[in-house]
């Protein structure tokens, strides 16, 4: 870059131009929830057909198209950011270098060398001739050495300061040169296809936007404060308060993995950050899914059941491609299901969701926390926390049952025919490894004791939103199923002695022991413990865990010795808590609505 380029420059030129650029992912951002809650939401809610599917169809890539742009305008500004930082560090440079040239009484040429008048050192007789210096960028302890003596040995006493600018200014050039050279490929590679379809390779270059984007951009990001290392959730919160609007959008541009899952922070901004995740995750499996070579033939036409022979070439592909193709169908299949639930908003009344946390093989089972209306404005929270098998491949069920999402909402949708005029929230919570078996993962506490506090730091991280949102935190119930319950519990010990706003009631459905062996033992309260029991494969479960200590001294929460709430329950086995107009979820969602009035006891 020459020296007129560098000089004519306005860094803040490229700041507006970064704020023309957040304005329009925020204009995207809002026209994707307009799009996704009022709109398509609305035709759900009240419209049935096929021009109606067809609309949601088309409504649906629209909003995938505004996600798209919302995006990689995010990146280009916080692009156009980072390279205005570092001009304006090279031009502070070329300035200071200008100032000092003219105190000094030399003169700046085009070409960057600076001439300095004729002069004398003290004790010479007459002057010494003026000339031009030319500065050389970088330097060394040596050129540097060499230098000195020149300036030493020069007659003339502007010498060395006619040096000093021409090498200031030869640096700051350099340094502009650099950061044009630096971000020139970054800023073309976020220039989009000049097509209308956003595909599964344009999601899954976003990724690699965004890395070009945060290598380059790190002198400018480290000017961002961090988030503090290791820090509750109220320092997440308070972080993120102290952030200015541009800060926190370069931010959550260049960090969406570690935004999504930060504990604290307001659940529309991690739901933002996770969902780009998923869409960006979601193009790389489709893509590496399709890069698998089609199955051959299985068996050989001269084998018959039952041993018929698999052929060769489906043996070599099965050893090759079989296991990772059935892992990435699995994640797939979790996916497809989250994004099933976003495009079901508005049916039956169902809110907005919140993908509070997303990881794809998080601790081995996948992460997913997806919330049913926004738990930051709620006056009740419901948090459910599965059991044993519980995964991202089976998060959504399968058929109609909608999985351990679809009990969110049944959940969701009972508490909140309960509180007319209030705002009710349910959460899914799949952020620990749950076990694989029932003998012998499901017999030990070992998933428990690493899970429990992961849901007290989130219990924390909803209570420190909600705080920021409104002031208050809202009446929050934790429901723990199966083995989840042992994680609810482990949870349970892990805080709330020193927080009991951390979570207000306990529910355990099948439980087959919490860790402790007395309801006031989890620090709410032996009157805001519940539990329910069921027969069959119930108590199999429920005495099983009483066998294998998951009980503190065999106790669990179905036994009057306990000391908690007994509900009653006509679930007809340890699946069947949360079925659909079933006495079992009603009397959860009555806990959930602080209605414990409607609470039916044995």
């Amino acid at each position: 870059m020459d020296l007129a380029t560098l000089k004519a420059l306005k860094p803040s030129e490229f700041e507006n131009a970064a704020d023309a650029y957040r304005a329009t992912d925020e204009m995207a951002s809002a026209a994707k929830d307009t799009i996704d809650t009022q709109i398509a939401a609305g035709i759900r809610h009240q419209l049935e057909g096929a021009t109606a599917k067809a609309a949601l169809r088309e409504l649906a890539e629209l909003s995938k198209n505004f996600h798209y742009m919302q995006t990689e305008c995010g990146l280009v500004s916080t692009a156009l950011n980072g390279f205005a930082f570092d001009m304006a560090a090279a031009k502070r440079k070329l300035d200071a270098a200008l100032e000092d040239a003219r105190a000094n009484h030399c003169t700046v040429n085009t070409d960057g060398s600076v001439s300095f008048p004729a002069g004398r050192k003290p004790g010479e007789e007459k002057d010494a001739e003026g000339g031009t210096a030319t500065g050389s960028a970088g330097g060394s302890p040596t050129s540097d050495a060499l230098e000195r003596q020149a300036v030493n040995i020069h007659p003339n006493p502007h010498y060395g300061a006619a040096l000093g600018c021409a090498d200031r200014i030869a640096d700051a050039l350099k340094e502009a040169t650099d950061a044009d050279a630096k971000w020139a490929p970054k800023l073309r590679a976020l220039k989009p296809d000049d097509d209308l379809v956003v595909s599964d390779r344009d999601w899954v270059d976003v990724k690699s936007d965004r890395g070009g984007v945060l290598k380059a951009a790190d002198p400018y990001l480290d000017n961002i404060k961090a988030p503090p290392k290791e820090a509750t959730p109220e320092e997440n919160a308070e972080w993120w308060k102290n952030l200015t609007p541009e800060q926190r959008a370069d931010y959550l541009a260049v960090h969406p993995n570690s935004i999504g899952s930060m504990n604290g922070l307001p659940s529309d901004v991690r739901d933002e950050a996770n969902r780009m995740v998923l869409n960006e995750t979601k193009a790389r499996y489709q893509l590496e899914l399709d890069a698998i070579p089609k199955e051959p033939t299985k068996y050989s036409p001269n084998g018959s059941y039952p041993v018929a022979a698999f052929t060769p070439e489906w043996r070599e592909w099965q050893d090759k491609y079989g296991d990772k193709k059935a892992r990435m169908e699995g994640v797939m299949k979790g996916m497809n299901a989250i994004q099933d639930r976003f495009d079901r908003t508005g049916k039956d009344g169902l809110p907005e969701a919140y993908l509070l946390g997303f990881d794809p093989t998080g601790l081995g089972d996948g992460k997913v926390i997806l919330a049913n209306g926004n738990p930051d404005k709620a006056d009740h929270v419901g948090v459910y926390v599965p059991g044993t098998f519980a995964g991202i491949e089976s998060i959504g069920g399968g058929g109609d049952t909608h999985g351990d999402l679809g009990r969110g909402e049944r959940l969701w949708a009972e508490s909140h025919r309960l509180t007319p005029g209030q705002n009710v929230s349910t959460i899914t919570w799949l952020d620990y490894n749950a076990p694989d078996s029932i003998v012998p993962q499901a017999t030990r506490g070992q998933y428990a004791d690493e899970g429990g506090p992961r849901l007290y730091d989130f219990l924390q991280g909803n209570g420190a939103a909600q705080q920021t949102a409104d002031g208050t935190r809202a009446h929050t119930t934790v429901i723990g199923h199966s083995y989840g319950s042992t994680v609810v519990g482990v949870s349970a010990q892990s805080g709330s002695w020193n927080d009991p706003e951390a979570a207000n009631d306990f529910v355990f459905a099948g439980s087959p022991g919490v860790q402790a062996d007395h309801a006031a033992d989890l620090g709410v309260g032996a009157d805001h413990v519940w539990a329910m029991g069921a027969p069959w494969d119930d108590q199999v479960v429920r005495q099983g865990g009483r066998l294998m200590g998951l009980g503190d001294n065999g106790v669990i929460p179905t036994d009057e010795s306990f000391g908690g709430n007994i509900m009653e329950s006509d679930s007809g086995g340890h699946t069947g808590f949360f079925d659909d107009n079933s006495l079992s979820i009603r009397n959860q969602a009555a806990v959930i609505a602080g209605q414990y009035d409607k609470v039916q006891l044995e």
